[in-house]
């Protein structure tokens, strides 16, 4: 893998190799992952890193999981999908930028076409219209046109990654954005278990066997051809469980274990909105209790409440889950950010002060020795996004992400893909996020590859662990007893078959101490 990797840094990304290269195109070893992208799915170190088994997916938000266009597929093709908007959106700031929503009503079509359209002065705020008459009447290329605008709606494009120069909270702002009009597509049934059952067979096909899914609990729920929405989200989980196990009894779920979820609560929110959030997360512990396998806090650490100021709500969820006999340990975001000693960068002590089991992105962590022996000493697992961080601005490219810096220190890291959809991936899977760190960091390797790998399932939370039995599985490895050492073992196994692939299919890349092959 170092050879075919050392061939392409010279042959596909040094410019001077390249016969028809454009001068004025950008490219070089370590590119930005969105000048990158298209280049690196044609590499032979992609053919490689695809066919690898990547272990678990352990931080990644599941509504920003979805192919795009197979979910604005299904709202066309589902019938009583409305939109809605709390204002006319007739300006260009207004379609950039304005609130916008999608809903079942059982409403029939026709009401629509005597309502003014949306993209009018004259349109009533918050009307459902027909999808299909919203589309027809969209003013730039009808429905073509408005398939095109509700995807950039969904996601971050190449361009608003590369202007750096507008900063973090910019790109938060229109990232942030992108979350409820998703939701409010997605999270009605019959659209929900179709993108499930394509998002579980594109992970797997990608070598994933198990995920933790994020999810934001602010969204409404409805079953199929009911107006109103859930008043819990026990059916959520119900269909949610329900689509997992319909998919591991197929020949493409052959060998998947399955999927679990850490609730999670925007950290902006008041005290009373994050207590009623916590007693639904309860509610759901109770009813599915396989299902739920942790808490964290999402949103911008940056202009979010920092966890110093949640520690009350926080001792009280914790005490709330004692009293209703339930485990419900913390996974905290920490870190996401620039800073160096303000109250974001704090997060990490805070994190760690809390108990959290792994610590998500944990990107300003290697700007403090203590917290780094700390994290080591306690076990604690970092959630490295690469992806995410560059195209959030945290980072430039994968050359300059201080994911070195901590395997350099021994800290234990799985790596994890974010928000796919939104930051523009184009498929689902780990394959991204595995190339950028093998092709841009010239200490990974195969070694530093398989042992990230390896973490994500030792730090999987298969089952619920008492804090002992936790620490004890993740000491212990695969020379363990129970579930999580046998899955290392089935890991293993995967592995070496991968690496006897490897060298069946690229044997021509082998020289001798001559160079001759």
């Amino acid at each position: 893998m170092s050879r075919v990797r050392a061939r392409e840094l010279k042959q596909v990304w040094t410019k001077d190799h390249l016969e028809g290269y454009e001068s004025d195109e950008v490219l070089y070893p370590g590119i930005m992952f969105n000048l990158a992208k298209e280049r690196m799915e044609k590499t032979d170190l992609w053919k490689i890193v695809q066919r690898m088994p990547k272990g678990a997916l352990l931080h990644a938000h599941m509504d920003a999981m979805f192919d795009l266009d197979f979910l604005i597929d299904l709202a066309f093709s589902t019938p009583g999908i409305h939109m809605t908007a709390p204002q006319p959106l007739v300006t260009e700031r207004e379609l950039e930028t304005a609130p916008l929503s999608f809903r079942y009503s059982s409403t029939p079509p026709a009401e629509s076409e005597n309502k003014h359209s949306i993209w009018t002065p004259d349109y009533e705020p918050r009307t459902l219209i027909h999808i299909r008459k919203a589309a027809s009447t969209f003013p730039k290329g009808g429905e073509a046109g408005f398939r095109k605008w509700l995807k950039s709606r969904c996601m971050i494009s190449p361009e608003h990654s590369f202007n750096y120069h507008h900063g973090v909270d910019a790109i938060w702002a229109i990232f942030q954005r992108t979350f409820p009009i998703i939701g409010s597509i997605l999270f009605y049934e019959p659209i929900l278990r179709p993108c499930l059952r394509r998002m579980l067979a594109e992970l797997a096909n990608d070598g994933i066997r198990y995920v933790e899914f994020r999810i934001s609990f602010l969204f409404e729920y409805r079953r199929q051809g009911v107006d109103t929405p859930e008043k819990d989200y026990v059916e959520f989980f119900r269909v949610l469980k329900e689509e997992i196990e319909a998919f591991k009894a197929t020949d493409e779920g052959k060998g998947f274990y399955g999927a679990r979820v850490i609730w999670t609560i925007l950290r902006r929110l008041s005290n009373r909105q994050i207590i009623d959030s916590m007693k639904q997360c309860i509610i759901a512990k109770k009813a599915h209790p396989d299902m739920v396998c942790g808490f964290d806090l999402v949103g911008q650490e940056d202009q979010g409440r920092p966890l110093v100021d949640l520690l009350p709500v926080l001792f009280w969820f914790r005490k709330r889950c004692a009293e209703e006999g339930v485990d419900i340990p913390f996974f905290f975001h920490a870190g996401e950010c620039l800073g160096d000693g303000d109250a974001t960068d704090h997060n990490l002590f805070d994190a760690i002060l809390l108990g959290t089991r792994r610590i998500g992105h944990g990107f300003s962590l290697y700007k403090h020795p203590l917290l780094i022996d700390l994290v080591k000493e306690k076990k604690i697992l970092i959630e490295c996004c690469p992806i995410s961080n560059e195209i959030l601005r945290l980072t430039s490219s994968i050359k300059s992400h201080p994911l070195p810096a901590l395997l350099s220190r021994g800290v234990s890291v799985s790596l994890c893909n974010d928000d796919p959809a939104i930051l523009g991936h184009g498929k689902n899977g780990l394959t991204h996020d595995f190339w950028q760190a093998l092709q841009g960091l010239e200490n990974m390797g195969l070694v530093g590859l398989a042992t990230m790998a390896e973490n994500s399932l030792r730090w999987s939370c298969f089952e619920d662990q008492t804090t002992e039995e936790w620490l004890s599985d993740i000491r212990q490895g695969i020379t363990g007893s129970g579930l999580k050492a046998a899955r290392l073992k089935d890991w293993y196994a995967d592995f070496e078959k991968f690496c006897q692939w490897v060298v069946q299919e690229f044997a021509e890349e082998v020289v001798d101490d001559d160079g001759k092959k």
